[in-house]
C-alpha cells in the first residue's frame, strides 16, 4: 500500500497535476511513511522532468507544471520533516524569491524544479519579495546561496536594494548571491554586488552546484 501511494505520487508530479500531489502528500505521511521517504519520491519524480527538459522530450511548460506540483506538495512534507526533527542530506540550501514589484513566477520556478532534482534543499519564497523579507528569509535558512530573480527591467535595481540591506545586517558575507530573469545581465550583476549571474534555469544549477563544490 505504502509503496502504492509513492508511485501515485510520482505520476502526480509527472502529470503536473497540482490538485492531487498534495492529496497523496497527506495519505502517504497519515500512512506513516517517513517525511524523508515522501520527500525522495518527489525528488525522484522532479528530476525525471528535469532530465526530460535537459534532453528535449519536455519543454518549459511541463517544467512549470511539475514545478507547480511539486511546490504543492512539498510545503506539506517539509513541514512534517521539520516537525519530526529529521534532516535530510543536501548539496546545499537554497533561498529563491523574485524581487519586490515583480509577480513573475516561470523563471524562478524552473530554477526551483531544477535545483530541488539536483539535490539542493530550496526554499521558495514567492514573488514581489521585499528586501526585509528576503533577509529573514536568510536569517532563518541560513542558505549557501540566495537566488534573486527578476524580469522587468523596473524591477532589477531592487537585487541591489537586497544586496546592501543583508550588507547592513552583517549577513552578507554568509551567502552567494545568484540573479537571474529577463531584466539581468553579467554585467548588471557585477554592478549590484552579486556573486554570479546565469541566463538558463540549467545555467543557474550548474552555477550552484560549483560554488558548493569550491
Amino acid at each position: 500500500m505504502a509503496e502504492e501511494i509513492l508511485e501515485k505520487l510520482k505520476q502526480a508530479i509527472l502529470d503536473y497535476d497540482v490538485e492531487l500531489s498534495p492529496i497523496l502528500a497527506k495519505e502517504a505521511l497519515k500512512e506513516g511513511l517517513e517525511p524523508l521517504v515522501v520527500m525522495d519520491a518527489l525528488i525522484a519524480a522532479v528530476k525525471i522532468v528535469g532530465e526530460k527538459f535537459g534532453t528535449g522530450e519536455l519543454f518549459l511548460p511541463e517544467l512549470v507544471g511539475a514545478a507547480n506540483a511539486l511546490e504543492a506538495a512539498t510545503s506539506l512534507v517539509e513541514e512534517a520533516i521539520l516537525q519530526s526533527g529529521m534532516k535530510r542530506q543536501t548539496l546545499g540550501i537554497v533561498v529563491i524569491g523574485t524581487v519586490a514589484g515583480d509577480i513573475h513566477t516561470i523563471g524562478k520556478s524552473m530554477v526551483t524544479s531544477l535545483l530541488t532534482a539536483e539535490g539542493f534543499e530550496v526554499h521558495d519564497v514567492g514573488i514581489d519579495v521585499s528586501a526585509e523579507k528576503f533577509v529573514q528569509a536568510v536569517r532563518e535558512y541560513h542558505p549557501d546561496i540566495l537566488g534573486l530573480s527578476a524580469l522587468l527591467s523596473t524591477t532589477a535595481p531592487e537585487a541591489k536594494v537586497v544586496i546592501e540591506k543583508l550588507k547592513d545586517e552583517g549577513l552578507r558575507e554568509k551567502v552567494k548571491i545568484m540573479v537571474g530573469g529577463g531584466a539581468m545581465t553579467a554585467e548588471f550583476a557585477e554592478l549590484m554586488g552579486a556573486d554570479g549571474y546565469e541566463a538558463t534555469a540549467p545555467g543557474a544549477v550548474q552555477l550552484a552546484r560549483g560554488w558548493i563544490k569550491a
